[in-house]
């Protein structure tokens, strides 16, 4: 498959030099800085499934440089999304389909008004990783999945073909027959993990070892529950627990990205994320007051 990621963070250009080490033909769609970047320090992974470097990584700036593409992976943050479209749908016109990676719900219904239904497939990953100093990508932890499946019929051909090009590639994926319910659970954890380390700004161990902080955790849980439910997306009590439990048994010291951005004094995705979230419940009359006061203690920051 001819592959374009949009993109280069710590996510996209882990799992872009994992097909090119799995030989898969990608470019990297990405901007001045970070082509840059690159030309100085190259694509490197460190990682505990194996380090790679990728040999005279293909980078451009301008969608206009590809010919043809088969698969676009969009792995920016939520701000960024609208800024990226123009090259999306230069990108569909080639015959692509997009592969968004995106936390959240809302930029699913964004790319397929832009793009149309039957190019947006559904997509999710779970990756502790970030750029170091050279742009390298410092991988911890034992996740490295991504997610996939189709979001109507027609895509099912497409989604076979990603599944095969993955299996020869180090990294955990998969084909879901119900990618909405995976983006939803997906959407559950990263609500409540980066909600409440960001507002806190505390790592998961001083916040599970304080009941009536983790209280806020599993709160989060239970909204987010609900609000997939008036989606018809059947989230389960099961699936709440079992979300609060993978939560639980994170390193103390684990905390997610949006809180790392906090420290390091970068925009944050909390409008995306939380903003989107109460949006979401608004448009179906749904009250979910952990949600809103973890999205007003954040907004300062933003």
């Amino acid at each position: 498959m001819r592959i374009v990621v949009i993109g280069a963070g710590a996510l996209g250009a882990y799992f872009g030099a994992r097909w090119i080490e799995a030989r898969a033909d990608v470019t990297f769609l990405v901007r001045e800085k970070r082509a840059a970047q690159i030309k100085d320090h190259g694509i490197k992974i460190n990682s505990p499934y194996g380090d790679y470097e990728v040999e005279n990584p293909k980078v451009i700036t301008d969608p206009e440089e590809i010919q043809a593409a088969d698969l676009v992976l969009v792995s920016v943050k939520g701000y960024h999304l609208q800024g990226t479209l123009e090259h999306v749908k230069a990108l569909t016109k080639k015959g692509a389909y997009v592969l968004p990676v995106l936390n959240g719900m809302e930029h699913i219904q964004i790319l397929q008004d832009a793009l149309g239904k039957d190019s947006v497939i559904g997509g999710l990953s779970f990756i502790f990783a970030t750029l170091n100093d050279k742009g390298h990508v410092e991988h911890s932890g034992d996740a490295h999945q991504l997610i996939f499946g189709p979001l109507n019929p027609s895509q099912k051909e497409v989604c076979s073909r990603i599944e095969e090009m993955s299996e020869h590639a180090v990294m955990d994926s998969r084909n879901s027959e119900d990618i909405s319910r995976e983006l939803w659970k997906k959407y559950m954890f990263i609500n409540a993990l980066s909600g409440v380390t960001t507002a806190s700004n505390l790592t998961i161990g001083p916040i599970r070892d304080n009941k009536e902080t983790f209280h806020i955790v599993e709160m989060l849980l239970k909204e987010m529950k609900l609000l997939a439910t008036k989606y018809n997306v059947q989230l389960t009590d099961a699936d709440v627990e079992a979300t609060k439990q993978n939560i639980s048994k994170l390193d103390s010291e684990a905390t997610s990205s949006m809180h790392k951005d906090r420290r390091k004094g970068l925009s944050l995705e909390v409008d995306h994320l939380h903003g989107g979230a109460v949006r979401l419940a608004e448009g179906v009359n749904l009250d979910v007051p952990y949600i809103k006061a973890v999205l007003g203690l954040i907004k300062p920051f933003a």
